[in-house]
């Protein structure tokens, strides 16, 4: 599907661009390889054309994200928070990446929000909440990688994208799509890969980073989950696997060792609503996934402070374990006919 861009739109981001000499680049918390990727290869390609342009995130990025070019160098407001407040204060341009709103930002909000600087906003996540100054939203890509990379291209920044900015591109549409296992299925996707792979990206290289690496701690803590933690609802069409803090610290969890577990319970015939709820200190991180038409974009907004896609969405809840989990039991109970007539449909395509 091939993006047509507002022109007068298109214009007032280059003249940001043009007059700006310090860009500040943000992105959401617990950054997934999209949020960086899409924000990295900006920074490259801004870089290249003498901008002064940092990556300014809430949290730190995962240590599978390293793969990334540019990852080990982005400042964490976690760790640097007046440091990082500064380079957002004294930017001339905010480019608000991967997200549709402040309070995907956490703590950072305060400093995006409060920004003197013009904000663009490029995102792929549905109902951005109209915070910038222009807004390139479009929920039909697959990933903000996708979507940056026609956006430079209609920018007339095409010749810029080098080997650098197109394989932070490549890592975000990689692991947005979950290795190409959902959200993938357009013909123009495949037309960007390939564009993508003409820079020189290695992108074997890159699936075997971002999905097909784990180490041993993380690989036994997957399989504890699936055989310890996972149960089955709705007639076997639904899925939960929830981890506790005392589960997490048993295997020495680290930030990104449990990436793409809520996806294993669809592999199950008959599966299709797959739920993955994880203890943090202050919130339970919820991730949801599905096949056919069964909507957890909805549910994320409406019970877990959070949204995403048709068949791919997330969220934090600010509650205990419990109340996180009865909510889902309810959902389960409220929305077993739409679930069994989703899986019905799908096993008769």
């Amino acid at each position: 599907m091939a993006i047509e861009f507002n022109t007068t739109d298109i214009e007032h981001f280059r003249s940001l661009v043009e007059g700006a000499r310090r860009v500040a680049l943000t992105c959401h918390m617990s950054p997934d390889g999209d949020a960086l990727g899409s924000t990295l290869a900006m920074r490259s390609l801004l870089r290249s054309m003498g901008k002064d342009a940092r990556v300014i995130t809430p949290d730190q990025p995962p240590r599978y994200l390293r793969v990334i070019p540019g990852a080990r160098e982005v400042m964490a407001w976690s760790s640097f928070g007046e440091m990082a407040e500064r380079v957002i204060s004294d930017a001339d341009l905010v480019l608000c990446m991967d997200y549709n709103g402040l309070s995907r930002l956490s703590k950072l909000a305060p400093a995006v929000g409060n920004a003197t600087a013009p904000r663009v906003l490029i995102d792929h996540h549905l109902y951005p909440e109209g915070f910038t100054d222009i807004t390139f939203s479009y929920p039909e890509m697959s990933s903000t990688c996708e979507l940056t990379y026609h956006l430079l291209n209609a920018m007339g920044w095409g010749d810029r994208i080098d080997n650098e900015v197109a394989t932070c591109l490549m890592s975000g549409i990689i692991t947005d799509t979950g290795g190409f296992h959902y959200n993938s299925n357009s013909p123009d996707l495949y037309r960007a890969l390939a564009a993508l792979m003409e820079r020189g990206v290695d992108k074997d290289r890159l699936m075997r980073c971002l999905v097909d690496t784990h180490s041993a701690s993380s690989m036994r803590l997957e399989a504890f989950a699936i055989a310890e933690r996972m149960e089955l609802f709705a007639d076997g069409h639904a899925a939960l696997i929830v981890l506790s803090r005392e589960d997490l610290n048993r295997f020495e969890y680290k930030k990104g060792d449990t990436e793409g577990l809520v996806n294993k319970p669809l592999a199950i015939p008959g599966i299709i609503y797959s739920c993955y709820m994880r203890q943090e200190k202050d919130y339970i991180k919820v991730s949801m996934r599905s096949v056919a038409d069964f909507p957890v974009n909805t549910l994320c907004s409406e019970f877990y402070n959070g949204g995403g896609h048709l068949n791919a969405a997330g969220g934090e809840f600010y509650g205990t374990i419990d109340e996180a989990t009865r909510i889902f039991r309810e959902n389960i109970e409220n929305n077993s006919r739409l679930i069994s007539q989703a899986a019905l449909d799908y096993a008769n395509r």
